[in-house]
């Protein structure tokens, strides 16, 4: 019987993404390889392998969160890759952008997220690795296998080390309730929901809260935080109905308009977020925990075909 052989993998990583990028493959055990981008006057780029990928399997980590040019920088190295005659193209994507467009919520507008993940598959991609999808089922869009992560598995043992006396569990919206629900069941707290309604994007008419939280140290859960209207808006509600404090778990740190106001404004005591978006300034009230060596375990089990199980488990 002949024997399998397990060639080097190869780690690159993207622009927006890259000092996460050399963090994960330190994990790995391996250095980043050799990518330059050109770039011509007009904005458009060209990315380049300066180093052979013939026959390996090769890991292309970025973010996809806009602007476009995450997306479009991701699928042209997919496309350099297939095009080198690489043998398994995985796009590890820490965040998964456009992921909010996932349904058809008026007429005439496009799901976004359907779009993205036929992108990357028609770009070569043979495997996905992303964490904490805003809707689960976008792993359905995909044809190729798709490594969907929970970075509770990073945020549980923070919270654990925290102490917190009468514990209770939060979710800003209705839509988050499985969420909370999973990580109540983890931590053994009860669950409140806030329940919302939204004049449009990013703009919220009314807020009410399904719940106590009185005399409860409280914590937010959410998959990604944009303007920080909602949490900031939870955060002062619940202190209004006599929490103790509010923190906030987001997965995902966008952090557009006036986030980084709205935040230092409020009640909320800490922001607690991976780096799967790098910030773009620093806070008093964000605490960054890295997702690096989550990605870097699943990545190593992938190439040498072990078992990933134990990173699905919220």
């Amino acid at each position: 019987m002949s024997q399998v052989v397990v060639t080097e993998a190869k780690i690159f990583g993207c622009t927006q993404s890259m000092a996460l990028a050399e963090k994960i493959a330190k994990h790995f055990g391996t250095k980043l390889g050799n990518v330059i981008t050109s770039t011509y006057s007009d904005g458009e780029f060209q990315p380049s392998y300066e180093e052979s990928i013939r026959g390996t399997r090769i890991f292309i980590i970025g973010s996809t969160n806009p602007g476009p040019e995450n997306l479009m920088e991701m699928l042209l190295m997919i496309d350099a890759a297939k095009r080198a005659s690489a043998r398994h193209i995985t796009a590890v994507l820490p965040y998964f952008g456009w992921a909010r467009q996932d349904r058809k919520d008026k007429p005439r507008v496009p799901i976004a997220a359907k779009l993205v993940a036929k992108m990357l598959e028609a770009a070569g991609a043979t495997r996905i690795i992303t964490m904490d999808l805003h809707a689960d089922q976008i792993q359905g869009f995909f044809e190729k296998p798709v490594d969907h992560l929970f970075a509770s598995t990073i945020f549980l043992p923070y919270l654990k080390s925290l102490n917190l006396e009468n514990l209770t569990i939060a979710s800003p919206d209705m839509g988050g309730s499985k969420r909370a629900y999973a990580y109540s069941k983890s931590l053994e707290s009860d669950v409140v929901i806030c329940y919302k309604q939204r004049e449009k994007a990013n703009i919220i008419s009314h807020m009410e809260l399904i719940g106590d939280v009185t005399g409860k140290n409280v914590v937010l859960v959410d998959d990604l935080v944009d303007t920080a209207g909602t949490l900031t808006k939870a955060a002062d509600l619940m202190m209004d109905r006599g929490a103790l404090s509010v923190r906030a778990i987001c997965t995902h740190p966008i952090l557009s308009g006036k986030a980084y106001e709205r935040l230092e404004n409020s009640q909320l005591e800490e922001l607690i977020v991976t780096d799967s978006i790098p910030l773009k300034r620093e806070s008093s009230k964000i605490r960054v925990l890295s997702c690096a060596e989550l990605f870097a375990d699943v990545m190593h089990n992938v190439h040498y075909n072990r078992s990933i199980a134990s990173k699905f488990i919220m």
